[in-house]
């Protein structure tokens, strides 16, 4: 029996995912396979074709209530969950290795981006993937060009301002703007 991990669940836990690691081709494979399908999602003629591409590329059902807009870009697909009544605008892109939920009454704006995945700063151990999950909690809105990353919580109806780059949770309720974004006010 092997001591390596599987790869998926490694890269869900957090933990290093190096070139080296005896399962790699099998991720190789999804992110092939991903992009592949990506080239017909992003020629959908309507919203319901491109709700039914991007669930068989992500391996579940996305609601009928929810819209996402083409272009849409995704490098792996198979760590990313979808509520409902969820609006994604055009041109957001899904870093999800380490995993994106997004609940529901959730609203995304145009060229937004979650990025699950990060490198390590040592030049020796740069392309080993570190991925953390991204979670947008219930009816948050995430403003246009804004930027979330690894491992950052959205908390219910929290908002993040257009451009912003999110580095560390945003408590629920709460408006967080700027680079790094910082807590601007409460929901009224």
């Amino acid at each position: 029996m092997s001591h390596y991990k599987d790869i998926f669940e490694i890269m869900k836990s957090g933990e290093e995912v190096r070139q080296d690691h005896p399962q790699y081709a099998a991720f190789m494979k999804v992110v092939t396979s991903t992009l592949k399908l990506s080239a017909t999602l992003n020629t959908s003629e309507n919203v319901s074709l491109f709700r039914e591409r991007l669930s068989e590329i992500i391996g579940s059902v996305i609601d009928q209530s929810t819209a996402i807009f083409a272009p849409f870009y995704i490098n792996f697909g198979k760590h990313t969950t979808i509520g409902k009544n969820v609006f994604i605008n055009h041109a957001c892109s899904f870093l999800d290795m380490g995993g994106i939920t997004i609940e529901d009454d959730v609203l995304i704006g145009p060229k937004v981006n979650l990025i699950t995945e990060n490198h390590p700063i040592d030049p020796n151990n740069r392309k080993t993937l570190l991925c953390k999950p991204i979670v947008i909690k219930r009816n948050a809105w995430i403003g246009a060009a804004a930027t979330i990353l690894p491992g950052v919580t959205i908390g219910e109806n929290a908002v993040v301002a257009a451009g912003s780059v999110v580095t560390k949770d945003v408590p629920s309720n709460t408006i967080v703007a700027g680079v790094p974004a910082k807590y601007v006010k409460n929901v009224a």
